[in-house]
């Protein structure tokens, strides 16, 4: 297995999960293979591969949307090692919101509630106050260049790519510790998809460990310190973007 160069943020062994297809024909299907995996501060592990090669699975289990069947996620925290299987429904929804950035394709938004209130309420999470989180969430939100007409308007009301932007935002605001990404700049214009990357990039730069699902080629070859190539549920290739996607086009 392929070591960070710095000290582990995150340490994976022999993760295991698989699912029942309950609506089919009860069949039982195996997404992750015994997976081990370390990131160190300050780097970016892309994760690469196909379709249903366990990339997201593995994400997944790493921010606990889903439950592993065995194996070991340990998070390491100022007060030390934390291995998140371990912990309850409640603990962990404590630690994600002090320890853990999690963007998806998608904002999940309360109803009702406004761009500026969503980030701000993601930095209050990780420690700040409320004014200096509301100004910390207010210059996110610039970076990533969001009308700021519309940051108290009703989330729903957004564009995709507007609502991207917010959980950008949200995800990198009072930098966590562990920033996950799930294809997070798949619905960004080309404009701001560059600011979105610059801002990944810079995060990554201060320290924060970031573990990527990307299908942006160009992407991983301008963010990633390490790919990691799935193949049926297991590792294939650890490397340098270069070896494991070929030179950049």
């Amino acid at each position: 297995m392929s070591q960070p160069a710095s000290p582990a943020v995150l340490t994976v062994r022999d993760l295991r999960k698989s699912f029942t297809l309950h609506t089919i024909d009860g069949r039982t299907v195996t997404s992750l293979h015994g997976v081990d995996l370390e990131v160190g501060r300050g780097e970016h592990v892309a994760l690469a591969g196909p379709s249903g090669a366990g990339k997201s699975s593995f994400l997944r289990c790493v921010h606990r949307s889903y439950l592993p069947d065995s194996g070991s996620i340990v998070l390491h925290t100022d007060d030390g090692p934390v291995e998140l299987t371990d912990l309850g429904d409640r603990e962990m929804a404590r630690l994600r919101g002090r320890e853990l950035g999690y963007v998806s394709q998608f904002l999940a938004a309360p109803p009702r509630t406004a761009p500026l209130e969503v980030v701000a309420a993601a930095a209050r999470r990780r420690g700040m106050t409320g004014s200096d989180a509301r100004a910390a969430a207010a210059a996110s939100l610039q970076r990533l260049a969001l009308d700021e007409a519309l940051w108290d308007v009703d989330c729903s009301v957004l564009s995709g790519g507007e609502r991207q932007r917010v959980n950008i935002a949200a995800g990198t605001v009072h930098p966590p510790r562990l920033l996950l990404l799930d294809e997070p700049v798949s619905a960004l214009d080309p404009a701001n998809r560059e600011r979105a990357l610059d801002l990944i990039d810079s995060l990554t730069a201060s320290g924060v460990a970031v573990l990527a699902v990307f299908h942006d080629l160009g992407a991983m070859h301008r963010l990633a310190t390490r790919v990691v190539r799935f193949a049926d549920g297991r590792i294939a290739q650890i490397g340098t973007a270069s070896d494991v996607l070929g030179v950049a086009a």
